[in-house]
């Protein structure tokens, strides 16, 4: 059964394009079949898998009906380009404007173990469509002093989809990312998270690093351009399968990345 996780965030830079793409990356190096969506109109997710700019057809196609989901998968992404600005406009003036997304996803019901979703950094129809498609919604925060407003406002979206149009979704927890854990800031940000959401904050907490933004750069994984920072993503990859049923394959599998990335 297909598990499908919307990964938002009220704010950009919060790393949640990265933390999509290296759980991908992590989830597929574990036999995992794993499509990710580029719902931002940024593209930042199409550009870190290095799809070319004029890749077609893409997200904004499959939710204007101009193609199918099956379509669009380009080396296991559905990318995104500016004409997904256009295509959320469009989408605003439509009947069961939510569902689109979630409609469209049908038809590669079943194709894929994991399909993660990459929101644009706001609240809006987009997020919502993603949320009204998703089983299950991480939320990222960045390590600062908003920490807790932003993901107090993302939780609001979360149950509003829930309660009028998705009553399966879950939350699937909040991801503390680009933290120094050596500074009283990050630690202070973790702190108040965990008081306010308890269990279901991640113990993995993924460090920040220069690091990510010149694997992006590159489109190379953190897997391979830092390892030792890759393996807080596969750490946090073994959190995120524990929290999903039927999973034991690809939780023993992903057991076996960690083991091999763990420092010696």
């Amino acid at each position: 059964m297909t598990q499908t996780i919307a990964v938002l965030s009220q704010k950009g830079g919060t790393g949640k394009t990265t933390t999509v793409r290296t759980l991908a990356d992590v989830l597929r190096r574990g036999a995992v079949n794993t499509l990710t969506i580029d719902l931002d109109p940024q593209g930042n997710l199409s550009d870190y898998f290095d799809l070319p700019p004029d890749v077609e057809p893409t997200i904004a196609d499959v939710l204007s009906g101009r193609a199918k989901a099956s379509e669009a998968i380009h080396d296991g992404v559905i990318p995104a380009n500016l004409s997904l600005a256009e295509a959320e406009l469009m989408l605003g003036g439509k009947m069961g404007r939510e569902l689109t997304l979630r409609r469209a996803l049908k038809g590669i019901d079943g194709d894929f173990d994991v399909i993660l979703i990459d929101c644009p950094p706001s609240l809006g129809l987009l997020t919502v469509n993603a949320l009204v498609a998703a089983d299950r919604a991480l939320i990222t925060a960045e390590a600062q002093y908003f920490a807790l407003q932003g993901v107090e406002q993302a939780m609001e979206v979360v149950e509003l989809a829930r309660e009028s149009l998705n009553p399966q979704l879950t939350l699937l927890g909040v991801l503390l990312n680009l933290a120094d854990m050596r500074t009283v800031h990050s630690r202070e940000a973790l702190t108040s998270l965990k008081e306010r959401f308890g269990a279901d904050v991640f113990d993995t907490v993924i460090r920040a690093s220069i690091a990510y933004a010149e694997s992006a750069e590159r489109a190379r994984s953190i897997l391979d351009h830092r390892p030792d920072l890759g393996a807080d993503y596969v750490a946090l990859a073994a959190e995120v399968l524990a929290r999903m049923p039927d999973s034991d394959g690809a939780r023993s599998r992903v057991a076996a990345l960690a083991a091999q990335s763990a420092p010696t």
